[in-house]
């Protein structure tokens, strides 16, 4: 089952990626993926907007490399 959101007054696609994955890297993506009609509205989404929330694989984990001890 897909979960939805409704877009509020100032959301945007990244905005909306940020909040809900606590990214954007390729989760702005797969939402403009899931929702084309994003791609044809101006980049300050309007309020009241129902956007698809797909379900995403995790993001790699990076690995930190220390160059001092």
């Amino acid at each position: 089952m897909s979960r939805t959101m409704t877009t509020r007054q100032g959301d945007t696609v990244d905005l909306i990626a940020l909040e809900v994955y606590g990214r954007t890297e390729a989760a702005t993506e797969a939402l403009l993926d899931a929702n084309p009609v994003l791609a044809g509205l101006p980049p300050l989404l309007p309020a009241g907007v129902v956007v698809e929330l797909p379900t995403l694989a995790s993001a790699p984990v990076k690995t930190t490399v220390r160059l001092w001890d």
